[in-house]
């Protein structure tokens, strides 16, 4: 079995609003496909699905499940103002980014909605509530400190031994990108429960060292 990424699937990845490079993208459906035979994956921060694209591409081809929290309305970087905004996806009645409706036909032109199921919410409010492992997190939600940080206290601890953490815009110095995602490593490292593995781009992979799922970290 090819560990590439099916050409119709790769063309619906390309296609989707999002910002993160193919290379990337490659690279997680990759760990993607290693984990899911472990058990589901956890996205926090789904935007229009583009990533999610490229895990349920894994979840197609090697079973599993791919969960994506969002509460689609967009991250800081997202609104009206600021670099990464897109005026198309404004709902009219309330004037606030609305991604749901874009998300759920770009994951349905995919096909993929078997393999891919969001959740719709704040991750912190997910967050009171979950208790299910995962084999795969990929945190790439809002990329402000207290919300990066949020997403790491609320679901870290959920990675089952063995399974991956990825974080993603993960820039070392300030004059490449924002710092959150960066501090957020650095922390999992300095937990003791994570152990980094491999980088591709800014995406960086750690594997779950210590303790057990549920168990909280630091």
């Amino acid at each position: 079995m090819t560990s590439e990424m099916p050409a119709d699937l790769l063309a619906h990845a390309l296609e989707a609003k999002g910002f993160m490079p193919e290379d990337e993208g490659a690279f997680l459906h990759r760990v993607a496909r290693e984990r899911l035979l472990h058990g589901p994956a956890l996205e926090i921060g789904t935007y229009c699905g583009k990533s999610a694209i490229y895990m349920g591409a894994a979840a197609r081809e090697v079973g599993g499940i791919v969960l994506t929290v969002d509460h689609h309305r967009g991250s800081e970087e997202n609104q009206a103002g600021w670099e990464h905004h897109d005026s198309s996806l404004v709902d009219d009645e309330f004037g606030l980014m609305d991604t749901l409706l874009v998300f759920r036909k770009t994951i349905a032109r995919a096909g993929l909605e078997d393999q891919v199921t969001a959740v719709i919410g704040k991750s912190t409010s997910v967050a009171t509530w979950w208790h299910t492992p995962v084999s795969l997190l990929f945190i790439d939600g809002g990329h402000a400190e207290e919300h990066a940080q949020n997403d790491y206290s609320g679901f870290a601890h959920w990675v089952m031994p063995g399974g991956a953490l990825v974080i993603h815009d993960v820039f070392e110095r300030p004059e490449d990108g924002g710092q959150a995602p960066f501090h957020v490593w650095q922390r999992a490292v300095e937990s003791g429960s994570f152990e980094p593995t491999e980088t591709v781009g800014s995406m960086r992979v750690l594997t779950r060292s210590r303790g057990q799922a549920g168990e909280l970290v630091g």
